[in-house]
């Protein structure tokens, strides 16, 4: 489970009217939610692409901070993403990564290169 800061200036119901059906619209429909840290997330067990095995996303509220996007990519285990890979099908790879980056864009405002220099300033300060 990741946890992604909005860009500055903005909040995820700025960047995202409607979560749920965003969700739907890059993932898939919607299965239910879940629990976890108390947080509510809402659940794709059968997404579209077949790389993603499950897709958790909500909404991090947390007093006095400021909001985040959480998200659970379980994706197939390597030895499947080798075979879907040897059957012709590299496309379903690239396009799962895409649709990722794009989705995590829309919510968040900032690009991979963005995200993974936040991810290792936040490391930074845990070590």
């Amino acid at each position: 489970m990741k946890e992604y800061e909005i860009k500055r200036g903005a909040t995820l119901e700025e960047r995202i009217v409607d979560l749920k059906g965003e969700i739907k619209e890059y993932f898939g429909p919607i299965n239910g939610t879940e629990n976890r840290e108390g947080q509510e997330l809402y659940v794709v067990k059968n997404p579209v692409n077949p790389i993603f095995k499950k897709v958790s996303i909500g909404a991090g509220k947390y007093p006095g901070k400021k909001d985040t996007l959480i998200v659970d990519f379980e994706e197939c285990p390597v030895a499947e993403l080798k075979k879907i890979i040897a059957d012709g099908n590299i496309e379903l790879a690239a396009d799962a990564v895409t649709v990722k980056n794009e989705f995590l864009f829309k919510a968040t405002g900032k690009d991979s290169k963005a995200r993974r220099k936040a991810e290792k300033r936040e490391d930074k300060k845990g070590n």
